[in-house]
């Protein structure tokens, strides 16, 4: 068959069945309970609101809720390496740090945690929005005052994207938490996305 047949004839299979989509890029969501919607329907937590508000927006991505119920820091260390390879994404949530809050432990262990995963996720390509916690005064006011920089430290040092506290629009607010006042109920999930939104939509473009 002549060059300029066969040319046509690819054009016209292109033309009739469409040229291959884009591959969907992905957004993977490291967290603890606050992103594995504990507590609630599945489909009603804040990462699962992502995904909707993804499609409604038309943005090709999609989510990758990696989020585990009572995760630390030193977990997510460790399961981080497999979802990167898995997921290939394109941006990291890292929403860690919580669990590490309520147990009391080290700072600064946190902190080697935290900056640990943006190096690693930064290295597979991927961009960083790291996402706040804070902590009940339970152990004491320097405590609580350490954990509280400590991600806008992370977030200065590394350069990435931050929502200094998740919870910034409802904290005190307790019916917006169900029982054990810490995992937000199904009304707050939309007041965090929207938190996490106005981080994560620079990082889309």
């Amino acid at each position: 068959m002549p060059r300029a047949a066969k040319t046509l004839l690819l054009f016209c299979m292109l033309f009739a069945f469409g040229a291959p989509a884009a591959a969907e890029r992905s957004i993977l969501i490291l967290g603890d309970s606050i992103s594995s919607a504990y507590g609630i329907a599945q489909p009603r937590g804040w990462v699962a609101l992502l995904g909707e508000r993804l499609k409604r927006e038309r943005l090709d991505y999609i989510v990758a809720n990696a989020s585990v119920s009572g995760d630390t820091t030193a977990g997510g260390v460790a399961r981080l390496p497999r979802a990167l390879e898995r997921h290939k994404p394109a941006v990291v949530v890292i929403e860690l740090g919580g669990n590490d809050g309520l147990r009391g432990l080290p700072v600064a262990a946190m902190k080697r945690n935290l900056s640990a995963m943006i190096q690693q996720s930064t290295k597979a390509g991927a961009r960083v929005l790291l996402v706040g916690m804070r902590v009940p005064p339970n152990y004491g006011p320097d405590y609580a005052k350490a954990f509280d920089s400590a991600f806008g430290e992370l977030a200065r040092q590394h350069k990435t994207a931050l929502v200094p506290f998740l919870m910034e629009d409802f904290a005190d607010k307790a019916d917006l938490f169900q029982p054990d006042r810490i995992h937000p109920t199904e009304a707050a999930q939309p007041l965090m996305l929207e938190r996490v939104w106005k981080a994560l939509q620079p990082l889309l473009k």
